[in-house]
């Protein structure tokens, strides 16, 4: 299909996502956002996504059917003037279980693998009484340490565990430790 300026000029169009069936995930992302995605564990919904790994699929309007991929490749004004590439993934994240302790590369290390950094934020949905989640260390530690309490197993003792609850925003920078803990439901837009 070949893509106007004229015919697409101001006209919005809603989204299908792609799901991910990660042991760590529930059934809550199904059950209250009514994705009817038929996968299970529905451990993340990828809301909007240009990324091959889970494209998100224009679900309304003129180009219904079509990636969003496909869209902003054929129709790039729609990313603006300072803008030649997509770079946001929007999920919704069910932690039924902990997930792994990561943490992402900055723009500079990233693009030794032609890639972009990844910040992330994360809004709370919900939350059960308990939930927590990992940000970063509880302190200063120096290299030596940190490898120290990786090889002894220690190394949560070293992480900062916070507590979450419903509407808690959380900005997770490049290069900070960090881990959904079981029980949260997130809304992540990340790069």
């Amino acid at each position: 299909m070949l893509l106007t300026k004229k015919s697409t000029m101001n006209k919005p169009f809603l989204l299908s996502p792609s799901g991910k069936n990660y042991i760590w995930g529930g059934n809550r992302i199904n059950e209250e956002f009514v994705k009817n995605l038929n996968i299970f564990p529905l451990a993340e919904s990828w809301e909007c996504s240009v990324h091959e790994a889970g494209l998100s699929f224009v679900a309304s309007g003129e180009y219904k059917g079509m990636s969003l991929k496909a869209v902003l490749e054929n129709h790039p004004d729609y990313l603006g003037q300072k803008h030649d590439q997509f770079p946001i993934l929007i999920k919704l994240i069910d932690a039924n279980k902990d997930l792994s302790i990561q943490v992402h590369p900055d723009d500079i290390f990233a693009k030794n693998e032609n890639d972009n950094g990844k910040t992330e934020m994360w809004y709370i949905l919900d939350a059960d009484k308990e939930s927590k989640i990992i940000y970063g260390f509880k302190e200063k530690y120096n290299e030596k340490e940190i490898r120290a309490a990786i090889n002894n197993d220690s190394i949560l003792e070293k992480l900062q565990s916070v507590e979450v609850k419903k509407n808690d925003v959380f900005f997770i920078e490049p290069g900070t430790v960090d881990a959904i803990g079981a029980g949260a439901l997130i809304a992540e837009i990340q790069e």
